[in-house]
């Protein structure tokens, strides 16, 4: 964490001037009512809101990384306008990410970055601004001290909900807790939200189901609630029942210059039309992932330290890919634009708690 933290330093030294957050201290007039594409008239760029609690220090929710996945704005109105009049159980800070690409409600602007992949420790040396400027917004909350971090997301798969952390100690594991049993860790992708703030504190990413799902929303504004009204998160380890800990050990993509499709098509890879509907299930191997065409279909697999394992994972059979040995998927998606701009899904194996 001493690297995420160095480069935190860094880039926020190359980030002053224009390279910085808005930073409010009230919440915007309209913000409890507003929607996420008419959001670019209350905050213009990405904005930090620090709102006071009666207890120190905040907790930080941050909201619209992917500008399509809307739970988390709706979520804080929620809990936002339960509170209104009486004041907040705990002082909340609110970063509020892509709003460029909020306004055409898609998950990034063509060409641009892909805020949950730019935060301190991501690789590459792409939108340096955007760069410096999250970079920042972790300077500004260690400066604060961070109570406990928390990313609201939608998916675009069947997936139950679920919280994923990039550390294994007690705290991590019981604020996951506290949003689903079912507990995700992941090493990458690099350059997500919760990997940076696990710098300074406990931190989650909540999976809170499909865009527009009624009860992601209510979910996820009970878990942020119940967050606030923590007095601490606890430090001893979760009963082994509390948490079905799973460990992601590689990432599944389509190659670029590889095209797809599902079902009955003609393109180099074909996947099942319910493909997502595998998801958190263990599947032998002999499982159909896709049937190419030619030798020029076929899909990259990268283990957590970034390797190629596919020849681990996958097999060949006539114009068929299969699964070489059982995994358990996660966020496999039948949505060709989240395919083309992050992976087809994850491979997974269970994880007991020690």
């Amino acid at each position: 964490m001493s690297d995420i933290l160095n480069e935190v330093s860094g880039a926020v030294q190359a980030g002053s001037g224009p390279a910085e957050p808005t930073v409010l201290g009230s919440l915007p007039e309209g913000f409890l009512s507003v929607r996420a594409r008419e959001l670019h008239r209350l905050v213009p760029n990405a904005t930090l809101i620090h709102l006071p609690g009666r207890r120190e220090p905040p907790l930080l929710v941050s909201i619209l990384l992917h500008g399509d996945e809307t739970v988390g704005l709706h979520a804080l109105q929620r809990v936002l306008a339960r509170h209104a009049g009486h004041g907040l159980p705990r002082a909340l800070s609110i970063f509020i990410g892509n709003v460029a690409a909020a306004q055409y409600g898609v998950r990034l602007l063509p060409g641009g970055p892909d805020y949950n992949r730019i935060w301190p420790g991501a690789e590459g040396t792409d939108h340096p601004r955007e760069r410096a400027v999250l970079a920042r917004v972790v300077a500004l909350m260690g400066q604060r001290g961070v109570f406990a971090s928390i990313d609201l997301h939608n998916n675009s798969g069947v997936n139950p909900h679920y919280a994923c952390v990039n550390r294994l100690d007690p705290p991590w594991l019981h604020l996951a807790s506290l949003f689903s049993r079912t507990v995700v860790y992941f090493l990458r992708p690099l350059g997500v939200q919760s990997a940076a703030f696990s710098a300074l504190g406990p931190a989650v990413t909540c999976e809170c189901g499909k865009i527009g799902d009624a009860a992601g929303i209510e979910h996820a504004a009970e878990f942020v609630d119940a967050c606030l009204h923590l007095a601490e998160v606890p430090s001893h380890p979760p009963r082994p029942g509390d948490v079905q800990l799973f460990h992601t050990v590689a990432s599944v993509a389509v190659p670029r210059h590889v095209t797809f499709g599902f079902g009955d098509c003609g393109e180099d890879l074909c996947f099942p039309p319910d493909l997502d509907h595998m998801n958190f299930q263990e599947l032998p191997a002999g499982t159909v992932l896709a049937r190419r065409r030619g030798r020029l279909g076929f899909l990259e697999v990268r283990d957590e330290w970034g390797r190629d394992v596919a020849d681990a994972y996958l097999e060949v059979h006539d114009d068929r890919i299969a699964l070489k040995r059982p995994v358990i998927p996660s966020m496999l998606t039948v949505q060709p634009e989240a395919i083309r701009h992050d992976r087809l899904g994850y491979f997974m194996e269970p994880l007991p708690l020690k």
